[in-house]
């Protein structure tokens, strides 16, 4: 776990003669249980043991994926200081996205949960605590979130607001404890599309309103109408037309009103009444019509799974593959977007049409390839770990599928060559491997169907995925374009947790013969 580093300077580690640590401007986040009393009260070894695997499992973990560092645990919380807004904010989602995944089979009284806040501001560092206004609304900021929540500083705000696949939500100016100055926050609304949604909402409420305010004005013209004139109503209704158009010659049978001036939508006529039209079908996914990801046909082999690496890479075992088919690329925003539009997949992904498609949780991923399957009567599904790993080496024994030293422009990762950047490029973009596919190393990390198991001790040997153990994560393969290039081999594996999504995550799927 990486430490908040002791910036005082002086003779021999002596701290400076003001006794005062360096300020330094970093991004801050304070989290806290919600209702911890309660739970301690109801169960107090149980809730501190719980709490505990959490801080080991989930939060400092997490914080040292982000490049952050943990500056104290509280008992019922944590403080953490950070470089980059940006990674503060993602840390904080994935804890929270993480606790939904924990809680979800709990009874609602017993779940723990956090509020978060994350703020932008001036610290004084020591040794081993943090100081200053930075941190003090950063804690308020956390004092006023919701359980399960994050909630930042317009200051993080302006940082990261083009940066982080994610939503927002003003909630205005709050004025705070023991701060002078009003401070602007926004909630975090991890769902990517969720900020279109609140936009969505409101604009309905506000077109609901404006309705109802234009249905009493118009009821009320219309009651004063009728009050002024009844006896001309009823002239009217009384006297038949002089046009021509009223003559029996001119019209044998009345005819209804033109569909255009009709200020409602028109009755069918007495002799369609019985049978109206029916209204068209709804479109399920089984009959829209799908764009299937194009496919490459992998030939049934043998080989050395693993490497000596990496311990979890441990240890190098022969497995027997069979017969399939693997997606010649990673799944694209357009395909995606194509199962969101059958309300078949869970959310709008954002970028170009021919980009991988990310932030996806392995349980995405599963509803796209179900989407697949029941709308092609196909056998799609997320490759095997097994089988990813030998369509990835395409033949080959070596540490990456075109030899042992890296070669630039054949991968997307940090330190790949001139087209890494901030965002994978696009589907196709390097030469593809001796199998025929694209980006089997770099661009996008990639889920598989397997459990997640630090090493291969117990792991199947015929190819399938190893479905048994736990399954609160999977594995991830490939390697992203913000990885350096020791994640692009093909015998690079990771894990991470099923059910939160995380911007460099995407996938591929497979298909059975």
């Amino acid at each position: 776990m990486g430490e908040i580093r002791n910036f005082r300077s002086g003779n021999n580690g002596e701290p400076p003669s003001h006794g005062v640590g360096p300020r330094r401007l970093a991004a801050i986040i304070v989290g806290d249980i919600a209702s911890y009393s309660r739970l301690m009260q109801a169960d107090e070894e149980g809730t501190h043991v719980r709490v505990k695997r959490i801080e080991r499992d989930l939060i400092r973990p997490s914080i040292v994926e982000h490049h952050g560092s943990l500056v104290k645990t509280t008992g019922d919380g944590f403080i953490a200081i950070f470089d980059s807004p940006v990674e503060a904010v993602r840390c904080s989602i994935v804890i929270q996205q993480n606790l939904i995944g924990r809680n979800a089979s709990l009874p609602r009284d017993t779940r723990i949960e956090y509020r978060i806040g994350v703020n932008l501001g001036d610290v004084i560092v020591e040794a081993d605590d943090i100081y200053g206004d930075g941190v003090n609304i950063a804690s308020r900021i956390e004092g006023i979130a919701e359980p399960g929540q994050v909630y930042i500083s317009g200051a993080i705000y302006e940082q990261i607001k083009h940066k982080v696949v994610c939503g927002y939500d003003s909630l205005g100016d709050r004025k705070v404890k023991n701060i002078t100055d009003p401070v602007r926050v926004y909630r975090v609304l991890a769902d990517a599309d969720a900020v279109g949604k609140t936009k969505g909402r409101r604009e309905n409420i506000l077109i609901f309103l404006l309705s109802l305010t234009l249905l009493v004005i118009a009821t009320g013209v219309l009651w004063y109408l009728l009050a002024q004139a009844p006896g001309k109503v009823s002239e009217q209704a009384a006297v038949p037309s002089a046009s021509p158009a009223a003559s029996p010659a001119a019209s044998p049978s009345p005819q209804p009103p033109p569909r255009e001036a009709a200020p409602q939508t028109p009755q069918p006529s007495p002799s369609l009444a019985s049978s109206p039209p029916s209204p068209a079908p709804v479109p399920s996914p089984s009959t829209v019509p799908v764009r299937e990801p194009e496919m490459v046909a992998i030939r049934g082999g043998s080989f050395a799974m693993g490497s000596n690496d990496d311990p979890t890479e441990r240890p190098v075992h022969q497995v027997t593959v069979k017969l399939f088919s693997i997606g010649k690329y990673p799944v694209t925003v357009q395909e995606w977007n194509e199962c969101a539009a059958a309300k078949a997949c869970g959310f709008t992904a954002i970028g170009k049409d021919d980009a991988p498609v990310s932030n996806v949780s392995w349980t995405d991923a599963q509803q796209y390839a179900a989407y697949l399957a029941q709308a092609t009567k196909k056998t799609y599904r997320l490759p095997s770990e097994a089988e990813w790993e030998y369509a990835a080496r395409g033949g080959t024994q070596t540490k990456y599928w075109w030899g042992d030293k890296l070669q630039p422009g054949v991968a997307g990762c940090k330190d790949c060559g001139d087209l890494a950047a901030e965002q994978p490029a696009k589907v196709g973009s390097y030469r593809p491997n001796p199998f025929g596919l694209h980006d089997m190393g770099g661009g996008i990390d990639q889920w598989v169907e397997d459990c997640w198991h630090k090493t291969y001790q117990g792991a199947p040997g015929d190819g399938s995925a190893w479905s048994s153990g736990d399954c609160s994560a999977h594995v991830l393969r490939s390697g992203s374009w913000k990885n350096d290039s020791r994640y692009v081999r093909p015998s690079n594996r990771d894990g991470y947790d099923t059910n939160v999504r995380y911007p460099t995550h995407g996938f591929r799927v497979a298909l059975s013969p």
